[in-house]
């Protein structure tokens, strides 16, 4: 939508319309406000998974999960409401499914950095992102990845997302002689996780909006009502102290500068390039929000909207914030305007009131959210060119070596190297961007010299 569209009055005297009307744009957008709400409350339900599972996964580190669990709401508050107060568009914002995998299990657990460094990386990587999308810079490197490896990347992250869904639930098991192994399919955890996914997945099949949220709340309540999970102490409680990881970030900049956190911060920023821009369009499409020529407008103020509620994010102590694919809900709820995102960000900021629930939303409760979101993300493989082997390669290989080697920074370099090289070999390296160049000898050094 163009500025001079923005500043058009309708035909209808102005002081008879309402002031949600002219500052959202509704009657322009032939939507109203209770659409509008409707929308919004849906989007949340769609996405508040997120506040319970994200405080598990990055828990792992050692990090205080109730100041996790404010800092997700307080960054998926902030991302939202630039996102619709500025942007003015109806797409959500939280912390990236992948991403606080990523955080946790490679980066903090892997490589062995500190999460207070990890958190440093987040900030930097979220101030690199603001520093591309003002500059016009962002576009560039987002031509230069290759449409299957983008693919590829979604499709990793989702694999090794659900792995750790199957390990959590106790499906999957460490055993020597093969690595992995069956569970005990008749523990009671694991029969509790089992259950949540059939319910999530029946629900889902059945059209339900929320299937994922309401699946960890059905599975903790039975959980509860079989003893597998001991009992919430309340429903409501006050507000968890943000004081164990608020301000580590800024603390940590001094730690970036290493070889390492190189990689981590390259890899941070482009799979929230890819998560940000791929959501971005496929919203904006559904939403009819595209121009004739296919681009988004204000989209640099979407764009901006993501990093500063990554940077916001990482000072209150979480891990990257992206745009939620989940903001679809909403679009296909009649969502048209900011006034959506509105609405959902003030339901994350309620959301604070019910920290005690996190006692009873275990790594088997959560099971199911992981191994579901793990199916939505790896739905990119049916696009991937499998018959063109400098293709297939790279892109099998992003997929396999994530969960294989428990690292989504090892897929991404793994693959990227092997795109640029076997496209080379094939002859068509006036096909591979520069950038990509210049990674592939990144990654292949880091690989030879410093990864341990």
């Amino acid at each position: 939508m163009s500025e001079h569209t923005e500043t058009t009055e309708a035909p209808e005297d102005p002081g008879a319309r309402s002031a949600f009307d002219r500052f959202f744009h509704l009657t322009e957008n032939n939507t109203n406000v209770r659409t509008e709400v409707i929308a919004g409350v849906t989007t949340f339900l769609a996405m508040a998974y997120i506040i319970f599972v994200n405080p598990g996964i990055l828990g792992e580190t050692g990090m205080d999960t109730g100041a996790i669990f404010v800092a997700t709401c307080v960054a998926a508050a902030l991302g939202t409401a630039v996102m619709g107060l500025w942007a003015r568009y109806p797409i959500a914002q939280a912390p990236g499914m992948g991403l606080n995998a990523f955080f946790a299990f490679t980066v903090v657990i892997g490589m062995g950095i500190p999460w207070q460094t990890a958190l440093a990386g987040t900030l930097a990587s979220g101030f690199l992102f603001f520093l591309l999308a003002v500059s016009g810079l962002r576009e560039m490197i987002v031509n230069a990845i290759p449409l299957h490896m983008k693919l590829a990347v979604g499709a990793g992250i989702g694999v090794f997302i659900a792995f750790i869904g199957l390990q959590n639930a106790g499906i999957v098991v460490a055993y020597e002689p093969t690595f992995v192994s069956m569970g005990d399919l008749t523990a009671g955890p694991t029969v509790l996780a089992i259950f949540g996914l059939l319910v999530t997945a029946i629900m889902l099949i059945r059209g339900l909006r929320g299937a994922v949220f309401y699946g960890i709340i059905i599975t903790a309540i039975v959980g509860v009502v079989f003893r597998q999970i001991a009992p919430p102490d309340a429903i409501i409680g006050a507000l968890p102290s943000v004081a164990p990881t608020f301000g580590e970030a800024i603390l940590n900049v001094p730690n970036l500068f290493t070889a390492q956190m190189l990689i981590v911060v390259l890899t941070m920023l482009f799979v929230d390039l890819f998560d940000t821009t791929g959501t971005l369009i496929a919203v904006a499409n559904q939403a009819g929000f595209l121009d004739a020529e296919g681009r988004l407008p204000r989209a640099n103020r979407a764009l901006i909207s993501d990093s500063i509620a990554t940077m916001g994010g990482a000072v209150m102590g979480t891990s990257t914030t992206t745009s939620y694919i989940e903001s679809a809900a909403g679009v296909g709820a009649g969502g048209r305007t900011g006034l959506t995102s509105v609405v959902t960000s003030a339901l994350f900021l309620l959301s604070l009131a019910f920290s005690p629930l996190l006692a009873v939303v275990t790594p088997e409760v959560t099971a199911a959210a992981l191994i579901i979101v793990g199916v939505m993300m790896a739905k990119g493989l049916g696009d991937i060119e499998w018959g063109e082997m400098e293709y297939a390669i790279p892109a099998f290989a992003t997929v396999v070596v994530m969960p294989l080697t428990f690292s989504i920074a090892n897929g991404i370099a793994v693959g990227l190297f092997l795109h640029a090289l076997l496209m080379a070999i094939k002859g068509k390296y006036r096909d591979v961007h520069p950038i990509l160049y210049a990674l592939a000898v990144v990654f292949a050094a880091y690989f030879i010299w410093f990864a341990e």
